[in-house]
């Protein structure tokens, strides 16, 4: 079909909109490789898979979900979504620290959203003027391009790794700054996005010390420039699979305890996914949660953000939120939740210190990985590694700057093989 086809019925924006989706055109291909009896690895989707390659399913979430009385199932949720999930919400954001935060005048509001990818949205339609620029690093999520270009919103980006000499780092400070510094000269609001910890595509994760140097770094901006907001976007999709799940409300408080003041243009918000965390990626149920000394701001931006999301998917499903409610009303059923938790945490763990140990032995040169779903390999050529390792059956995503290995779907026992394959691939 040509790409001209339909121009006279779509509008300019639609028009730029071509061909599929690098992950599931790629799973595509692993897919088409079992069909035709080849033993294959898929390190493709960014889903949790048990080593039988079975969706990994926390059957706590599973049982409340399906055991939901009917008007659950069944009826509209409220638009900004149900009261219990929202306050929920705000408590798997900020984890223990967030008794602390409000008490010492930290106001916080939550929107639901279907999925991580709503909240994005929602943030995306909202916090940045028609024109600007998001600044993201260099290394991100795709459909971060998508979101943003959807609401002629553009790019700016920073290195993800500090270049040079080896440090305790994973923070290019000096980047960043400059990066802010930039924007902030040409627009009156300024975003960015970060998804940490567990960073998506890299399994990255910021040091305690990166994390405080990062937000000191954005409040220093806002002081410096007062007549520009200030937006600080916490994707936490994977943040329950990281060693330090709520670090930046740790951050936060931390600050805040050194004695500096919180600048009244800045807004740290988190996307909060439910997908991974809860296993109920077709769900679609996330929010977004937003944190500022100001109540008026954060009633004003919880007005807006509820509006936002009637103009554009009505409301976001009841049982979800229901469901989780309930788990984590109950003592009982949360701790349970929270023990199959850990266990997918530990299949993680497990694939993630044998990949490392096996790239180390064979001289595959991946990038820093810590937590969440994913590991990382920088190539100026990657869809050349990835159709390599394909010759292998071992099927990868090439994305811009690198590939990205899937460790969340290869079973432990294929972890071997797929750091042989890049090593063939490098060689």
């Amino acid at each position: 079909m040509s790409e001209g086809a339909g121009s006279g019925f779509l509008n300019a924006f639609s028009q730029t909109k071509v061909g599929n989706d690098t992950i599931f055109s790629w799973w595509a291909r692993y897919q088409e490789a079992v069909s035709e009896g080849h033993d294959a690895v898929n390190g493709t989707i960014g889903a949790l898979l048990e080593d039988s390659g079975e969706l990994a399913i926390n059957s706590i979430v599973d049982k409340v979900v399906r055991e939901s009385p009917p008007v659950e199932i069944s009826a509209y949720a409220p638009l900004k979504g149900l009261p219990a999930f929202l306050d929920l919400s705000i408590t798997l954001a900020l984890g223990d620290m967030r008794e602390e935060l409000e008490s010492i005048g930290m106001n916080v509001t939550s929107t639901a959203s279907p999925g991580g990818s709503g909240a994005l949205f929602l943030a995306a339609a909202n916090f940045a003027d028609r024109g600007d620029k998001v600044l993201l690093r260099d290394r991100h999520w795709g459909p971060y391009d998508g979101f943003l270009s959807g609401c002629n919103l553009g790019i700016a980006t920073y290195p993800l790794l500090p270049s040079g000499e080896i440090t305790d780092s994973y923070l290019d400070i000096n980047s960043l700054k400059e990066s802010l510094s930039d924007l902030c000269s040409s627009q009156s609001k300024v975003m960015s996005w970060l998804n940490d910890p567990a960073h998506n595509p890299t399994g990255l994760s910021l040091t305690e010390q990166d994390r405080y140097d990062f937000l000191k770094c954005f409040i220093d901006s806002s002081l410096e420039h007062q007549d520009v907001s200030h937006t600080l976007l916490i994707d936490a999709a994977y943040h329950l699979y990281a060693d330090q799940p709520h670090g930046w409300a740790d951050t936060i408080c931390q600050l805040l305890h050194d004695g500096i003041s919180w600048p009244d243009n800045l807004l740290v918000t988190f996307a909060l996914s439910l997908s991974k965390s809860h296993t109920i990626y077709g769900l679609r149920t996330g929010a977004l949660v937003s944190i500022h000394p100001d109540k008026q701001v954060t009633d004003r931006i919880a007005t807006v953000m509820g509006v936002t999301g009637r103009q554009t998917w009505s409301a976001t499903s009841r049982l979800a939120q229901y469901s989780v409610s309930h788990i984590h009303g109950d003592e009982e059923l949360a701790n349970l939740w929270d023990d199959e938790r850990e266990r997918l945490e530990l299949i993680l763990g497990e694939r993630r210190e044998l990949f490392i140990k096996e790239c180390g032995k064979l001289k595959v040169p991946i990038n820093p990985t810590h937590d969440g779903f994913f590991a990382w390999m920088e190539s100026e050529d990657p869809v050349h590694v990835a159709n390599e390792c394909a010759k292998l059956q071992v099927y990868l995503v090439p994305l811009t700057g690198g590939v990205r290995i899937g460790l969340c779907a290869i079973p432990t026992d294929k972890i071997q093989r797929v750091a042989k394959a890049l090593s063939q691939a490098l060689s």
